[in-house]
């Protein structure tokens, strides 16, 4: 009798680890992260020294964009106007100021303007003023013109096409000019928060953490920076954003933020190809009337000996509902229109780049203060659709929150002992161009959203122009992007043409172009909260989506060993900080936390 209960429990045992070893190989473990596996739960960790050096600074500014640098210059020009001593500290995780800008981008200079009125003088390069405005609708053969008048959001006479990372650079430099701290490859990787539960500061991310998630034995804690006031400034869909407005409810009273991704080109043309000042915009094909995107295309001055280059872009709503739909095969197949490739002809391919972009507008701007802090530029939504424009809004964000910043340390409110809300921002905010121009457009994009899709949304944004958006109702986005993804069994899957290494091209090499590099031997960044979720629910209902909405070959489904089944490999390394999968994963089982300060694309003006 004994012999069988030990033979059973031996069978039992071995059946045990068998369907074990069968559920990791189905399910292998992908995240080895410590914010999803905590490091006082691993002995690895036990004696492992964790105190991290602190310093202290009166403003923390985190994010090294439009936003960010303009409230350092802010601050800084108040401190020298009141000859106050303000240490101001702005921490930037891209190893080089502006190598992880990418916009289109044509900038409107009115924030500029008031920032630094010399600018021109002082060499901001800004070198391209607009000259001619071009707006298409395209069918799948042809182009219908649109006008482009004075008092359209799409108007841009008087504004300037740039290279935004090479702008962003002169704005470090400004900043730094006036004594401001500009920390490039810092991470800021934590929140830290005061007794009261006011934010004390931030803490940059650790060093030397092996793929595994063990220490390193060149591990290195990172550091702490303790303010009075931290603005953030990180930029669509931030990381340390995200944390915050979870701890202070700041999304309360506002719609989920809705977005786009954005792809980008930069292209070396045929001199007969080069209308320098020309921006061009289009939309409809190669999207159904139902999936929100459109293009553009900007030409640049070139400087002499330089050669003729065009920016083009493609955006893609990721409020999309068919999961087969692959923005970057979108774009690849837009330049195929006839009407677009003769421009690119001849002409060779220098850069390429992606990141996601707020849509939301007023309905989706969340409460931009609370204790210790708040919010500024894109990181709180402040981008004008319609416009297609968000750096003078980001800059004239980041100018207020410094000046209201100001106010409170100058006065003694804000020190390092409480916590206090910068309550002026709001209202400064609402006092100014920033608020006024998002109310007014705020119809224009949900407008898109009805069965008539493109084109009532067309026709519903003249009208809302023409009444300079004062009718009496705002319209609603309809919910989180992510929520709008149809099982795959509703959708038809999407033909796309092969590269042809001329004028359009494979995933792989475009990623190339960004210079993206990650240390490899570090935990994944992208991190999942359960990792059997994307087999499970995302492969089993979706035909697994990001595979197709990540721009640079990230996630990508590969066959089991076993040879029956898929499992997720995820290529952290081809990471190129976009946020898409963050925004657009349908479970929200992927979280996007920064990797080790300095990894990432390197962008040159993009």
């Amino acid at each position: 009798m004994a012999t069988a209960i030990v033979s059973s429990a031996r069978q039992v045992g071995r059946l045990t680890n068998a369907a074990r070893r069968l559920y990791s190989d189905v399910y292998p473990k992908i995240t080895t992260h410590y914010t999803i596996h905590p490091r006082d739960k691993d002995p690895r960790w036990k004696d492992i020294n964790m105190e991290r050096i602190a310093e202290e600074t009166d403003i923390l500014i985190i994010g090294g964009g439009p936003a960010g640098m303009a409230a350092a210059i802010r601050a800084r020009q108040i401190a020298e106007e009141k000859g106050a001593e303000v240490r101001v500290t702005l921490l930037e995780k891209a190893t080089e100021i502006g190598g992880h800008i990418l916009s289109g981008a044509c900038v409107d200079p009115i924030a500029l303007n008031e920032l630094i009125p010399d600018w021109k003088e002082k060499g901001a390069p800004l070198n391209t003023p607009v000259t001619s405005d071009k707006f298409g609708l395209l069918t799948k053969s042809g182009r219908i013109p649109i006008p482009v008048f004075p008092g359209l959001p799409n108007y841009n006479h008087g504004n300037y096409v740039v290279r935004l990372g090479h702008l962003v650079r002169w704005l470090s430099e400004q900043a730094e000019a006036l004594g401001a701290e500009v920390w490039p490859g810092c991470s800021g990787a934590e929140l830290l928060y005061r007794e009261d539960g006011s934010l004390k500061g931030v803490a940059t991310g650790d060093v030397g953490i092996a793929k595994d998630g063990s220490p390193k034995d060149m591990f290195e804690r990172g550091m702490e920076f303790h303010s009075k006031i931290t603005i953030f400034a990180e930029g669509c869909h931030g990381h340390l954003t995200k944390m915050v407005s979870s701890k202070f409810n700041l999304r309360e009273k506002s719609e989920p933020q809705s977005y786009g991704i954005g792809l980008k080109e930069l292209w070396e043309v045929k001199p007969e190809h080069h209308k320098p000042g020309l921006v061009e915009h289009t939309v409809g094909w190669p999207l159904d009337k139902n999936t929100y995107g459109g293009s553009f295309i900007y030409h640049l001055n070139a400087a002499e000996g330089e050669a003729p280059l065009v920016a083009v872009g493609f955006v893609v709503g990721l409020d999309y509902v068919n999961p087969y739909l692959s923005p970057f095969r979108e774009f690849q197949r837009f330049k195929l229109h006839p009407y677009v490739k003769p421009m690119f002809e001849g002409g060779s391919r220098v850069a390429y780049g992606a990141r996601a972009l707020v849509e939301g507008g007023w309905q989706c701007v969340p409460a931009p203060a609370f204790p210790g802090g708040c919010l500024a530029g894109d990181t709180a939504g402040y981008l004008n659709v319609p416009r297609i424009k968000g750096t003078h809004n980001a800059m004239k964000s980041g100018m207020l929150a410094a000046e209201s910043a100001m106010e409170l340390i100058l006065s003694g409110e804000a020190t390092h002992d409480k916590g206090v809300v910068p309550t002026t921002y709001e209202d400064k905010l609402k006092e100014s161009y920033v608020y006024k121009e998002l109310k007014q457009v705020r119809n224009c994009r949900p407008s898109f959203h009805t069965k008539l899709g493109l084109y009532g949304g067309i026709a519903y944004s003249a009208f809302s122009t023409l009444v300079r958006g004062k009718e009496p109702w705002t319209f609603s986005h309809g919910g989180a992007d992510h929520a709008k993804l149809k099982p795959a069994k509703e959708c038809q899957p999407i033909e796309y043409p092969k590269p042809d290494g001329v004028v359009t091209f494979d995933l792989l090499s475009s990623v190339a172009l960004t210079g993206t590099n990650h240390e490899a031997d570090q935990p994944p960044h992208l991190t999942l909260k359960d990792d059997t979720v994307p087999v499970k629910r995302n492969l089993a209902v979706f035909d697994g989506p990001e595979s197709r909405f990540c721009p640079a070959g990230v996630y990508e489904f590969v066959p089991l060993e076993t040879g029956e089944g898929e499992r997720l490999q995820i290529n952290a390394q081809n990471c190129i900080h976009c946020k898409t999968c963050d925004i657009k994963d349908p479970s929200q089982n992927i979280n996007w936390v920064v990797p080790e300060g300095g990894g990432g694309p390197a962008y040159n003006g993009m």
